[in-house]
């Protein structure tokens, strides 16, 4: 069985729009042992981003040397620059018993489902349709155009839930915060991932089995 003291691998996906980017930033303000995984990619570095911080910033010789050992537990080609999450990174984290989140697009996730059985996978579901194209529309980022088209996509990607252990509706950010904590907690309580610990009394004659918060 896993260590007792590992940490548990949070991916966390769902539709533009559905506020898995708040919900992710509300975990890591409440959790100081939830850290949020750090992609590679290829891009140059914008104006501020740190390597390292915002991103690993890697030549595209250099990542598919990666690819190629499978250094990777997911990675995609956006645009013409490759994005990944580095495994060693992960893995690291998760042996010194950090929980580690993932916010992943749907086809990253499924990479990591094949990659990492023992991942957690959550998707982030609006309270409605209607509500999600409100959302969208607020940032005020949108074309008309593109703003169907993410729609479009939404619709699509809904339809992956089921590949998903639980789906979370996000309505009230504070109540979705907190079925997602209880989501983690459960899973640090499963059998499968609870070290096996017996202490024999020979006294009494009663094995007592130690458990971890």
């Amino acid at each position: 069985m896993q260590s007792n003291n590992r940490g548990v691998l949070i991916v966390i996906s769902g539709p533009s729009g559905a506020g898995k980017g708040t919900i992710c930033k509300a975990l890591l303000e409440k959790h100081k042992n939830i850290y949020i995984s750090v992609s590679a990619t290829t891009r140059s570095p914008r104006n501020g981003e740190v390597d390292g911080v915002n991103y690993y910033f890697l030549s595209k010789e250099v990542f598919k040397e990666k690819v190629e050992k499978n250094g990777f537990l997911e990675y995609a080609n956006v645009h013409g620059n490759f994005y990944g999450t580095p495994k060693v990174n992960v893995e690291k984290m998760l042996e010194e018993g950090k929980d580690v989140i993932l916010e992943i697009d749907i086809q990253g996730a499924l990479q990591v489902k094949e990659n990492f059985s023992e991942g957690v996978f959550i998707f982030i579901l609006p309270p409605s349709m209607e509500e999600l194209k409100q959302r969208i529309i607020k940032r005020g980022s949108e074309t008309e155009e593109s703003l169907m088209t993410r729609f479009k996509n939404a619709y699509k990607e809904i339809n992956y839930v089921s590949k998903y252990n639980y789906a979370v509706v996000n309505d009230t950010l504070d109540l979705a915060v907190s079925k997602v904590e209880s989501i983690i907690a459960a899973e640090k309580c499963r059998v499968d991932r609870i070290k096996e610990n017996t202490i024999l009394d020979s006294k009494e004659g009663l094995i007592h089995e130690q458990l971890y918060d």
